[in-house]
């Protein structure tokens, strides 16, 4: 019969084991073969079978197989008590056997067999087909002979043993094991496999303490715990396995330790003698992990009161914490992968976000709850000259390692281009050309947009994105119905450019398709939820006391929104960003502008300007610096350029110097000879500047500087 499947009128059978159906109608306890089998995962097999033993027929017939292909488990599925194999060895000795080589042609370095004995004498074998190299070591045989003795004390009506009255505690503690195994085998992170263990295994026992620890590099780490406080495991995290006596113990032996009373803990560990006070436990079990042969951990449950152990309960306790090892050793795989992913993720998006006169902004990053947390949405928000402000986010479609190097790339690019203060449709176009020549079947959306303070003019492009959301001081919540461009790798420049008049305050609320749309909701839909979440709880964040208190507004309302709009985020498929920019204009009172004369009186004038200016604003300190800024570029303009001249000064954290021309062409820097008696106006501009560029418009240029203000000033 293929794995899993049952037949007509028998029991259900656990995923991932095979049941043959002649034998299988003589059981009754599924769960049980269930966690024999898979307890012997811990040893690194490459399979495992559990055999009983028919007196009559003097065979081992195959009642459960885990992890082997059919034509392997057909093979050994009827055995005489002739053939030289190990299950048959251990069943004639009643004892562990070992037969090294690849007997079923798996790949296997050999077999270890275990007997189930009874109460006669062996009533079944359970056998492990290893992977590692050689024969188990001790701890993994004695952790294998505790399966068996376990699994045989609690499987039923099999040939030679009398029918087990269970008790109903026993029976809802079988029931609760095998919820275990697959609580364990839905779990992902570390932490999810200890909250499985503490739901799962603690109130079958009665026990109301858990603490889990691995051993790293001759230490022991705490993975999480249940029943204890935070100050006592302050205590034993990190210790040296050394300076804690029973973790050497268990560690050492890869066996199990149980202590029934606080007296016999101080008196097989006197140097530990505060500990039972201290976690306020009187009884505990302290179980090794094991995983691929080797103990990774430490798992213990405690009891507040004194209590003694059957031998039932160190069997079933110790398979248990194979189960355990196993399962956290593939989960800390996992938390290494997301931990890798997290940080690849932060260095390609930008750690914090600036906090510029014209716009500070909070964002979000979801990355897909499904996969390697790590995907191709990003965001940024870039200062440009003259307080403008950039803002982009972008979708790279799909999700993993390779989309977020994609991503990494665009971010990159669009941070260039943005430093040649290019609009935003052609700053999309360089980009389509970049994605098309990243992979024919690369696509990307992209949205940039130029805030512009003085104008209070927003101007954006759209490369298959959706428009941004504008929230207005009153709670209004405005959203352009515009069609975008098709997206980036399979867009046909040029793309529009759309222009949105802003309040003098504004939120812009930009954002991925991720956080709108879904499986079970249309983007219509998402993008109807968006503007009612921003329209109720949007208002606070107009109404901030400092930049300090802005940014946390503007943090709540991302939390809100996210919550709000992606409220089951570990089961979405799709990455999301959320991206939301305080914008302000500033007060005309900061900007003062002047139409100059084409010819050299140009130069003068723009000097008296200048300082008359800085002294209306007491920014007397730069008057001189800022004079001669404006004298060289206005002169620059007379020699190589053309009108209309205009210069324009800008008081905000910085002080701002621009003039513009009717000319496109491209000011440089030039190494001047020594006898050359121009060409260093450029150099001078350079050297009396904080910063200094160009930018481009459809009629003509802007040569800026800025100065920082003194502290004083500002």
């Amino acid at each position: 019969m293929a794995p899993g499947a049952a037949k007509a009128g028998s029991h259900p059978q656990p995923s991932g084991l095979s049941f043959p159906a002649a034998s299988y109608k003589t059981l009754r306890g599924a769960e049980t073969l269930t966690l024999a089998l898979k307890a012997t995962e811990c040893l690194d097999g490459r399979g495992a079978f559990l055999h009983w033993w028919d007196p009559a027929a003097r065979r081992l017939r195959l009642v459960a197989a885990s992890g082997l292909a059919a034509e392997s488990a057909k093979a050994w599925a009827d055995l005489s008590d002739q053939q030289d194999v190990a299950p048959v060895r251990a069943m004639r000795r009643g004892h562990y056997a070992w037969v090294a080589g690849d007997s079923l042609g798996m790949g296997a370095a050999g077999t270890a067999a275990v007997p189930l004995l009874g109460a006669d004498g062996p009533v079944g074998v359970l056998s492990v087909i290893t992977a590692g190299p050689g024969e188990p070591k001790e701890a993994q045989r004695s952790f294998l002979r505790s399966v068996a003795g376990w699994a045989a004390a609690r499987l039923e009506d099999l040939p030679s043993t009398p029918p087990v009255r269970r008790s109903v505690a026993g029976s809802e503690r079988t029931v609760r094991m095998g919820k275990l195994t697959s609580a364990l085998a839905e779990a992902v992170t570390s932490r999810e496999v200890v909250q499985a263990v503490a739901a799962h295994v603690l109130p079958p026992f009665g026990a109301d303490g858990l603490i889990v620890w691995v051993f790293e590099s001759g230490r022991q780490h705490v993975v999480d715990s249940a029943g204890y406080t935070q100050e006592f495991l302050i205590l034993l995290d990190g210790l040296a396995v050394t300076d804690y006596p029973v973790a050497a113990d268990v560690f050492g032996t890869c066996a199990p330790r149980f202590i029934e009373s606080a007296a016999e803990y101080c008196r097989r560990y006197p140097t530990l003698k505060p500990i039972p006070a201290a976690s306020q436990k009187n009884a505990w079990a302290f179980l090794p992990m094991i995983a691929s042969g080797n103990a990774i951990g430490m798992c213990l449950v405690s009891f507040t009161r004194q209590r003694s152990f059957t031998d039932e309960e160190r069997t079933l306790l110790t398979a248990l914490s194979g189960l355990v090892g196993q399962s956290l050793a593939r989960a800390r795989l996992y938390d290494v992968e997301h931990a890798r992913a997290q940080e690849l993720q932060r260095g390609l998006l930008p750690r914090t976000l600036p906090r510029l006169p014209a716009a500070c902004a909070a964002a979000r990053y979801l990355p897909a709850g499904r996969g390697e947390q790590v995907g191709g949405d990003w965001y940024d928000v870039i200062p440009l000259s003259a307080d403008r402000v950039a803002m982009v986010i972008g979708d790279v479609m799909g999700h993993g390692t390779p989309e977020a190097a994609t991503m990494g790339q665009l971010r990159t690019a669009v941070r260039t281009l943005a430093d040649l203060d290019i609009p935003p449709a052609e700053l999309l176009s360089r980009l389509n050309d970049l994605v098309s020549d990243l992979s024919e079947d690369c696509y990307a959306t992209c949205l940039y947009a130029v805030f512009d303070p003085i104008t209070r003019i927003c101007s954006f492009s759209l490369a298959g994105h959706p428009p941004p959301v504008v929230v207005h001081p009153d709670g209004t919540v405005h959203r352009p119905d515009l069609t975008a461009d098709p997206p980036l790798g399979a867009a046909e420049p040029p793309f529009e450019t759309h222009q949105m008049l802003l309040p003098e305050e504004s939120l812009l609320v930009l954002y991925t398709d991720g956080l709108v749309e879904s499986a079970t909701r249309f983007i219509d839909q998402g993008l109807a939820r968006l503007q009612q979440v921003l329209a109720q709880h949007a208002v606070p964040a107009f109404t901030a006391s400092n930049e300090d208190d802005d940014v946390r507004r503007l943090d709540d309302l991302c939390d809100t929104v996210v919550s709000a709009l992606l409220p089951d985020h570990g089961r979405t498929n799709d990455d999301a960003a959320l991206l939301i920019a305080h914008t302000r204009a500033i007060h005309t009172d900061d900007v003062a502008s002047w139409i100059l004369p084409e010819d050299p009186r140009a130069a003068k004038q723009a000097r008296e300007h200048v300082r008359n200016q800085l002294a209306a604003w007491e920014l007397d300190e730069l008057a001189i610096t800022t004079e001669l800024l404006a004298s060289e570029l206005v002169g620059n303009v007379i020699r190589h350029a053309k009108g209309p001249i205009r210069l324009r000064l800008l008081r905000s954290r910085s002080l701002t110097c621009e003039v513009y021309d009717g000319s496109l062409s491209t000011p440089r820097i030039r190494h001047a000879a020594h006898t050359d008696e121009g060409g260093r106006g450029l150099q001078l501009v350079a050297a009396l500047s904080k910063r200094w560029g160009a930018r481009y418009h459809h009629d003509g240029k802007c040569i800026w500087t800025e100065q920082d203000i003194p502290h004083r000033a500002a």
